[in-house]
């Protein structure tokens, strides 16, 4: 039976990825389980323990080979298989994430966003075309889609997620303010703007009251 990992070691996997790439611009070749402890503000133990869920990847007294390392935490999540994205609401944040470059350098490639504004449809952001959202039935028939983002308000997200499962989508990330009901063989990254920031705004106000 396969082993089962946490959702907090999963979540901390891409934090190890960016340490791993700053450390290679650097031109740092390898690293111990303390000094990557010492920079990512965690305990050496924490990491030898995510890591140890893998198999280990480093060597007693040398510690971590940092390309080899990087490149293995890039194979867990998926970092070396291109995978097609499609986005759903064309507006400032559907461009906005069309248009970060970073995204392509990871293997997430957009290739179409969907809109019902005229004034949008046709327009092309960084080679993906908007359709019509009247085309998505056909374009998923057509094409292969690994993951869909919503970026659209949540009064269509209900009825756009339903067209998306039935369309044979697997994987949606999720912007907009809703919690979607999807069946148990769909993934779904939820990603709430506003709750983070009064998250923030939470820490904010409590930081000022501690100091008084």
């Amino acid at each position: 039976m396969k082993k089962k990992i946490s959702k907090a070691v999963i979540a901390r996997l891409p934090r190890y990825y960016r340490y791993l790439s700053d450390l290679m611009e650097e031109g740092i070749d390898r690293i111990s389980s303390n000094d990557l402890a010492r920079r990512m503000n965690v305990t050496a133990s924490q990491i030898r323990q995510d890591l140890n869920n893998f198999g280990g990847f480093g060597q007693q007294g040398y510690g971590y080979n940092v390309q080899y390392l990087r490149g293995e935490i890039g194979k867990l999540l998926g970092l070396d298989r291109q995978k097609h994205v499609i986005i759903i609401g064309a507006g400032h944040l559907g461009q906005a994430l069309a248009n970060y470059a970073n995204f392509s350098r990871r293997g997430f490639e957009v290739k179409a966003l969907f809109d019902v504004d005229p004034a949008i449809i046709g327009k092309t952001i960084r080679s993906a075309q908007v359709y019509s959202l009247d085309y998505l039935e056909t374009y998923l028939a057509e094409n292969e889609v690994d993951i869909a983002t919503l970026t659209l308000p949540r009064a269509h997200a209900l009825e756009v997620i339903n067209r998306l499962c039935s369309g044979g989508v697997k994987a949606i990330w999720n912007f907009a303010h809703t919690d979607l009901p999807v069946p148990e063989n769909v993934l779904v990254e939820n990603v709430h703007l506003s709750e983070s920031l009064m998250e923030l705004s939470y820490r904010m106000i409590a930081e000022t009251e501690d100091e008084e």
